[in-house]
């Protein structure tokens, strides 16, 4: 039987799946927009940016920073504390590359610009909720009853 934080971890991963982006905070004073392929598997998530950027520079100095996760149509929403490193795996690149990434460089895959970013999750606190609807539910159950809302699961898990 799998312990709680096993199933979380689980859950985070699936939910993941289902989001297209978050916000990298490159530093105390820095947050950008990224959008992530989460590899469950090797346990990283894959970025691509490109050379120069705040989220590259945060790499070639592999920091520990972290991402955040907000996404109510998946129903998760996370603080996911990891470190930053630079990666050449050009079969990783081929493997995540799309029109959507090709849309931000000149010349497309081909851009020498285009670096591969992967963060290695140490740490997460995670909230898992049933979506808008649920949320909608429980706060009217709340207001019709004496209870109050549930809003899902939460707990910090590591990796």
């Amino acid at each position: 039987m799998k312990d709680f934080t096993d199933t979380l971890t689980t859950e985070f991963w699936k939910r993941l799946s289902k989001v297209t982006a978050g916000m990298l905070h490159t530093d105390a004073d820095r947050v950008v927009p990224m959008a992530h392929h989460g590899d469950s598997g090797a346990g990283v998530l894959w970025f691509i940016t490109a050379q120069d950027t705040d989220a590259h520079e945060a790499a070639a100095q592999g920091k520990a920073l972290h991402y955040v996760i907000a996404e109510s149509g998946a129903g998760l929403y996370a603080r996911v504390q990891g470190r930053l490193t630079q990666s050449d795996d050009r079969a990783k690149l081929d493997e995540i590359w799309s029109p959507v990434s090709a849309a931000w460089f000149k010349d497309g895959r081909e851009d020498d610009s285009v670096r591969l970013l992967k963060f290695t999750p140490d740490r997460a606190e995670i909230w898992l909720t049933d979506g808008a609807a649920g949320f909608l539910y429980q706060v009217a159950r709340a207001n019709i009853t004496d209870d109050t809302a549930h809003a899902g699961e939460h707990g910090v898990i590591t990796f």
